[in-house]
């Protein structure tokens, strides 16, 4: 049953997700794999695999792909009664299609139901009403480029932090295609994403992502940009997690080793490992490897998003010592770990 009281909401787009993965060229690819897609929604399916009552709240088109979001939403714990049909805008997609071992994305999300999200959309009762009861909201810089109207959603959103109580969780996911012929719309002083990382309580943000949008990936250096309010979560992709809190204190906890299979969808589950530890009042270091650990997961699966390791699995790998945590491998077979009775699950 899901928890009709959800502690977390995450606001954003989701798509359907068509994966063609012979090898073959796009335009000779007869079959295609489907499966859910979007960054808030992998962020609400793996809180709630945590265990943290989640619920999605956005826009879907009224068709069998907005059906399906649902379906598949619900099927992973997730409360979609926030969730508004649009009878005359799709629900978007994208293809994923992998070829001499690279996978490359073609986006169909132009004018989807998620665009025509607006400020007014939050006034919603079924909206409003999540967002009076939640602890901690989260959404993406994805979201903000999807359309105007999205980003003046997210302003609002912002403004109703103080007022309605919640914690504010933004994940930078940076996609400059999505911000093309918009530069003052990514201008560091009036830009709506810069002002919406302003007002985070929480930021996440890629090493590699934070060069290519602010010009730089040094903690100290973000901070002075983005203010003084949040917690700075930069993420070095295969090297280390570092967390930055507004008294100064630093975190600093290294990833696993991981047997990648398909690197899409990890920085989701980071972000909703991290979080679940930050709801759940976890120290610092067992936040950032609880987002490891959820990250390492889906590392180690060809999909977007994946079950995390078993609950007695977490609480020995979240306390175990900083050897024992070098000395974990995560892959497609389990996990090895010194840390593990018998040292394989």
């Amino acid at each position: 049953m899901v928890d009709p009281v959800p502690r977390a909401v995450c606001l954003g787009e989701a798509m359907i997700m068509l994966a063609g993965e012979t090898g073959a060229p796009l335009e000779d690819v007869e079959t295609f794999r489907r499966s859910v897609g979007g960054a808030e929604c992998n962020v609400a399916g793996g809180l709630a695999a945590l265990g943290i009552p989640t619920g999605w709240i956005s826009r879907l088109g009224a068709d069998g792909f907005g059906r399906h979001v649902l379906s598949d939403l619900e099927a992973r714990g997730v409360e979609v009664g926030g969730v508004e049909d649009d009878p005359l805008r799709p629900t978007g997609l994208y293809v994923k299609h992998t070829i001499g071992g690279r996978s490359r994305m073609h986006y169909y999300r132009s004018g989807s139901a998620a665009a025509a999200m607006d400020p007014a959309f939050l006034d919603r009762p079924a909206v409003r009403s999540r967002l009076v009861g939640a602890e901690l909201v989260h959404t993406t810089g994805i979201t903000a480029a999807i359309s105007t109207t999205a980003a003046e959603m997210l302003d609002r959103l912002a403004g109703l932090r103080d007022t309605l109580g919640f914690t504010l969780s933004v994940d930078l996911n940076w996609r400059p295609a999505l911000w093309r012929d918009r530069d003052r719309d990514t201008d560091t002083d009036t830009g709506p994403l810069w002002r919406l990382l302003r007002a985070a309580d929480v930021v996440l943000i890629g090493a590699d992502e934070a060069m290519l949008f602010a010009g730089t990936s040094d903690p100290l250096e973000l901070r002075e940009l983005l203010g003084p309010r949040s917690t700075l979560v930069v993420k070095s992709d295969a090297h280390a997690a570092l967390a930055l809190e507004p008294d100064g204190r630093r975190t600093e906890v290294p990833a696993l080793a991981v047997d990648v299979v398909e690197p899409v969808g990890a920085g989701d589950a980071f972000a909703a490992g991290y979080l679940a530890g930050t709801l759940q009042a976890l120290p610092m270091e067992q936040r950032l490897r609880l987002g490891h650990l959820s990250a390492a997961a889906v590392l180690a699966v060809p999909e977007d998003h994946a079950a995390p390791p078993e609950p007695a699995v977490r609480q020995a790998l979240l306390g175990c010592s900083q050897d024992d945590w070098a000395g974990t491998q995560v892959g497609p077979a389990g996990i090895s770990s010194p840390a593990l009775v018998g040292g394989v699950v």
